[in-house]
């Protein structure tokens, strides 16, 4: 299983938010570069970055933050947060990322997924699926659909993406654990990669994850912030 320490980002800043709320924001730091180097240096196989604004605007508003980071660390690095555009995806590519994420935009257009799938390659490409009591959110999360997070999922997969990020809106931020009944539901209906994100507390949660059969890793946020979870990730899950 990989591990993915988050990277928010929100006006160049890192930053936390308690269930996506933008009224319950912390900022950690004005130098998102070192907080990379730092989850670098802890283990992580990928950093996991979010465009916050983007996520509430659909306008990249952190690039410039995004193309430091991918310059300054070695490992891999995916981007979610208003990607619903070549330009917008393109862009981040030329930033360095290596995966980018879509959230609204693979609700919203199918079809459009799977033209995206084709210019950019599945591999290159993440669905983010935020649920709310198995319903998927979008915009940010300030719009909760009709669609459940499985469907969507399920299409996503059809469309040729090659991972599928799943995050419950409820855990998330909360540090209450994930939602570990949802990601064995996930698991059994996918062939394509799954990603664990939201309410990774501890220690033993993440040796929970790794224990799943297929689980393909793992995204850590308010854990490592907050120093629930210190020293070497990989020494952790003991891989």
């Amino acid at each position: 299983m990989i591990l993915l320490p988050a990277i928010d980002l929100m006006g160049g800043e890192v930053v936390r938010l308690r269930r996506g709320l933008a009224t319950e924001k912390v900022v950690y730091s004005s130098d998102p570069v070192a907080f990379a180097k730092k989850w670098q240096a802890a283990g992580a196989d990928w950093l996991h970055l979010v465009d916050l604004d983007a996520a509430f605007t659909g306008v990249p508003s952190n690039l410039e933050a995004v193309a430091a980071i991918c310059k300054a660390v070695d490992v891999p690095c995916e981007l979610g947060g208003g990607m619903r555009t070549n330009e917008t995806i393109e862009a981040a590519f030329q930033a360095g990322v290596s995966r980018v994420i879509l959230g609204t935009k693979a609700w919203q257009s199918p079809e459009v997924l799977a033209e995206f799938c084709a210019q950019f390659g599945g591999g290159r490409l993440a669905v983010g699926i935020d649920a709310n009591g198995g319903k998927v959110a979008v915009k940010g999360w300030t719009e909760t659909t009709e669609t459940s997070a499985a469907d969507l999922a399920l299409t996503a997969q059809k469309a040729g993406v090659g991972t599928i990020i799943y995050t419950d809106i409820a855990t998330d931020g909360m540090l209450e654990g994930p939602n570990y009944t949802e990601l064995e539901h996930m698991l059994e209906i996918l062939e394509c990669n799954l990603i664990a994100s939201g309410g990774v507390s501890s220690a033993e949660d993440l040796r929970r994850l790794s224990a799943m059969p297929r689980l393909h890793g793992a995204i850590i946020g308010k854990a490592l912030y907050d120093a629930r979870i210190t020293g070497n990730l990989r020494e952790i899950i003991g891989s």
